[in-house]
């Protein structure tokens, strides 16, 4: 049985994204090609960042290569890096230990079986992420141009007065949150209890400076 490793990652560190979905599919994709699942690597971080910063997809590819394992299995080309070098970075430090990379939603494998580079698979990984990457700096074009836009017709930028709510608002609005927290709960079992997301307790947290765990 071929040996196989899971990388997931999500864009938001609160609860709004999950990776679950992610996962799943790829176990299931591990389960009908025969592979035994050695470790799942879950991240919430920021694609945006360098690869050098996200520490668990560091941790993932030392462990595939001190493990010697055959196929990295992630969802996207951009679980592994944003930017074109970042991808072929991560690739070419896989590839020179014979380590296989899966895209399941590509359906591409960048090795063969003989373990050497699938020269089509790369080809379309590198036309892929170039696009990606022209695509993000389009996206902040239009972002930045509307904006300066919007400002140079006498907008403005930020929120709009009255619309943040005041103490005595947020006090009657998450009283239950502040009664947990003030109890000594944690952020997360806080969430629980009080059926809110957890960037929101926080939130409260921070506005009225309660000490918890």
């Amino acid at each position: 049985m071929k040996s196989a490793v899971i990388y997931s990652r999500v864009s938001s560190t609160t609860d709004r994204q999950s990776t679950e979905r992610q996962i799943f599919d790829l176990k299931s994709y591990a389960q009908k090609n025969n592979f035994e699942v050695c470790r799942i690597f879950e991240e919430k971080i920021s694609g945006a960042k360098k690869n050098e910063e996200r520490t668990i997809l560091m941790e993932c590819i030392d462990y595939c290569i001190s493990q010697k394992i055959d196929t990295l299995l992630t969802s996207e080309l951009s679980r592994i890096g944003r930017s074109t070098l970042q991808v072929l970075k991560t690739l070419d430090s896989l590839h020179s230990n014979k380590i296989n990379v899966y895209v399941q939603n590509l359906g591409l494998n960048t090795l063969n079986e003989n373990k050497e580079i699938n020269a089509l698979a790369s080809i379309i990984v590198t036309v892929l992420a170039e696009m990606a990457n022209i695509e993000r700096s389009n996206i902040q074009y239009r972002l930045n141009s509307g904006r300066q836009n919007y400002i140079e017709k006498g907008g403005k930028l930020g929120r709009k007065v009255g619309t943040r709510k005041t103490s005595e608002k947020m006090k009657e609005e998450y009283k239950d949150v502040i009664s947990f927290l003030k109890r000594g709960y944690s952020v997360r079992n806080t969430a629980k209890l009080s059926n809110n997301s957890v960037s929101t307790v926080q939130r409260v947290k921070k506005s009225f400076n309660i000490l918890s765990e």
